[in-house]
């Protein structure tokens, strides 16, 4: 089936803006916004946490990567990814064919910033440093995303409208 427009899929770490930067850019573009993780949710009716303490984190990469193959039939949408995506190699060719892929670069500060309060990251909850465990994750990740993106913007220290704005200016 051909796409007739393209997506824009934004990847990165967890608390990079993915959703947030999603959902608005999608809002001023008048486009479908769809997040991977909150698409899960909605299928299983539970938590990502929960997933995780059934299933483990291959159950939940599993169904990430179905969720993944069902948005890639999406045409002119914004699509928020969740942070491990991308170490799936299956993923990552997804991706690729995917539209305008936007790696979301962040600061380690700002990542444990964005992610000091939540409650809903799995790997985080269960972590006693979370520094470490952020610096490990993009360690790991890092040469995926940028494998992966069509363009990169750094979000560290920007407003929601100036990251925004470079990415619809781009498109």
């Amino acid at each position: 089936m051909a796409k007739t427009l393209e997506n824009i899929v934004l990847v990165g770490p967890m608390g990079s803006g993915k959703t947030t930067v999603g959902r608005r850019l999608a809002a001023e573009l008048n486009l479908d916004f769809f997040d991977s993780d909150h698409e899960i949710i909605d299928k299983t009716g539970v938590s990502i946490d929960h997933i995780f303490d059934i299933e483990g984190e291959k159950g939940f990469r599993d169904r990430e990567s179905q969720t993944l193959v069902e948005l890639y039939q999406k045409s002119g949408a914004v699509i928020a990814t969740g942070g491990g995506i991308v170490l799936r190699p299956e993923n990552r060719a997804i991706l690729q064919q995917s539209g305008v892929v936007v790696y979301l670069v962040s600061s380690i500060d700002q990542l444990l910033d964005r992610t000091s309060k939540s409650k809903n990251r799995p790997i985080l909850e269960k972590s006693l440093n979370r520094e470490k465990t952020i610096r490990d994750m993009l360690s790991a990740r890092e040469a995926y995303y940028q494998e992966v993106a069509t363009f990169e913007v750094d979000t560290t220290g920007k407003q929601l409208y100036e990251v925004i704005n470079a990415i619809k200016k781009y498109v």
